[in-house]
């Protein structure tokens, strides 16, 4: 059977659905306590580090965590007063992720122009797996 609408039909049409920022505009929002980054990437990309202070919700996960209904909803994703702002690689599974969400009534979610390849490639603030556990430890 042949594919009659490929990945990067889904990503352009999804882009020009969601909020996108750039890493310089989503830089900005780091420090606003209303504003939460979504790490999406698959555990083995972790090794590389995230975005301070993200939350990891694997890409296959995300709409049962979002979901008040799934019996594996995460309370984080039904705080109304939060920005979401999706990352993964490199911007394509993000604008994919975002637009799904907002399918399911989400409003308040956008996503990374470029992804963490972006992020890392600028020099944003990034943090180990190992740093990210002490600092929430820290929290506790």
């Amino acid at each position: 059977m042949p594919i009659t609408k490929g990945y990067q039909a889904l990503v352009e049409e999804a882009m020009a659905q969601v909020k996108t920022y750039s890493v310089d505009e989503a830089v900005l929002l780091l420090s606003e306590p209303e504003t939460q980054f979504i790490d999406i990437r698959d555990i083995r990309e972790l090794a590389e580090g995230t975005v301070v202070g993200a939350f990891h919700a694997p890409r296959g996960m995300l709409e049962f965590w979002v979901d008040p209904a799934s019996p594996y909803h995460k309370p984080l994703f039904a705080d109304e007063s939060k920005a979401f702002i999706l990352f993964c690689g490199a911007g394509w599974r993000s604008a994919l992720a975002a637009k799904t969400l907002q399918d399911m009534g989400m409003t308040n979610v956008a996503h990374i122009d470029g992804g963490y390849a972006e992020w890392v490639k600028v020099g944003a603030p990034t943090e180990t797996l190992e740093e990210q556990k002490v600092r929430r430890q820290k929290k506790v």
